[in-house]
């Protein structure tokens, strides 16, 4: 059995595909089965993976009859996978060198935690990498091996899937899958964290995450799939439902859901301008229906915006971006 499994979905990323599986077969230390997700591309990606396949053994590919998306991907590479603990890897990206040893031996001195967390760089088309904002949160003191009690601060990172290693028995004892559609991240990640009595921190760069132009990053495309969102975060709440132990928390995560809500309406190129009004009115029905009783919103100007938004008040909504944006137009003028 070996010690991790690598599951990569993959679809038209035939650019990029051969530096993500070289970033991962190149890696040292621990076996690891790296199962490859070919989620019917319709370019040469198919090839490349037998390609590999045949040189090493490691490589196991999966041709999936048709496209299902990255969750439903995700979850066929799941089924197969042996290893000790699953790590995801999006085709487009790549693990750092000695990420699986460096993973390995923290695993190893925490006793083998549910959950392992590693932090992440973006990188850019002109060679710039750029550590993400979170690299404080891997900084602050804290014991080894905790609970999310002890860390919630870890409910603030980029609630994504590929910087986590997660033991397999334990993701199998809570039934964790993908959903389809965009964001399907958000009802994993948040259960998986709430669940999870054993994380540990690795305060190391492990991903090379990709910032993609030319349209193939979803996010960064307008379409009415970014209502996904509402239905991702039904199951995140109905995970709690199930879990009255976990009650505490939601609150917690209901104020990240309209802060995550809050940056899919306001990032250019989401919404599409002619359904933002209706995106408002659905964030306003999904609040009223999910908003836990006693709950307290943040200050300032982001509290006052996700608020707008959770009530669905569109046009006050967009009057304080308006100001917050001429104050900040004012600002850099002043210091000029």
């Amino acid at each position: 059995m070996p010690r991790f499994s690598v599951i990569v979905p993959v679809y038209r990323v035939e650019e990029y595909l051969p530096e993500c599986l070289d970033s991962v077969l190149g890696q040292d230390g621990p076996d690891f089965e790296l199962i490859a997700v070919d989620d019917r591309s319709p370019d040469g990606c198919g090839a490349l993976l037998d390609e590999a396949a045949g040189r090493d053994p490691r490589v196991r590919v999966l041709h999936l009859p048709e496209n299902v998306g990255l969750g439903r991907a995700r979850n066929a590479g799941l089924e197969v996978a042996t290893g000790d603990y699953v790590l995801f890897l999006d085709s487009d990206d790549t693990l750092t060198p000695g990420l699986l040893e460096a993973v390995d031996d923290r695993l190893a001195a925490g006793g083998d935690p549910d959950v392992l967390v590693y932090d992440y760089a973006r990188t850019y088309a002109d060679g710039r990498v750029v550590r993400a904002a979170s690299a404080k949160v891997f900084g602050a003191p804290s014991r080894e091996v905790f609970d999310l009690a002890d860390r919630p601060d870890l409910l603030e990172l980029l609630q994504v899937v590929w910087n986590k290693a997660y033991r397999r028995d334990f993701v199998t004892a809570q039934g964790l899958t993908f959903p389809a559609g965009y964001y399907e991240d958000t009802p994993w990640t948040y259960p998986a964290l709430l669940a999870a009595r054993s994380i540990t921190l690795l305060d190391r760069i492990g991903v090379h995450y990709r910032q993609r132009q030319e349209g193939g990053n979803i996010l960064a495309t307008a379409s009415r799939k970014h209502f996904d969102v509402f239905g991702q975060y039904d199951l995140v709440f109905a995970f709690l439902d199930g879990r009255p132990d976990l009650e505490r928390w939601r609150p917690v995560v209901y104020g990240r859901m309209l802060h995550h809500l809050n940056t899919v309406v306001s990032r250019p190129g989401r919404i599409p301008p002619g359904d933002r009004r209706e995106f408002f009115r659905r964030a306003a029905a999904h609040c009223a229906r999910l908003r836990p009783a006693g709950y307290r919103p943040g200050g300032g100007v982001a509290g006052l915006r996700t608020e707008l938004l959770g009530h669905g008040r569109f046009t006050a909504y967009q009057a304080v971006r308006a100001l917050a944006r001429a104050r900040r137009m004012v600002r850099r003028q002043g210091v000029a």
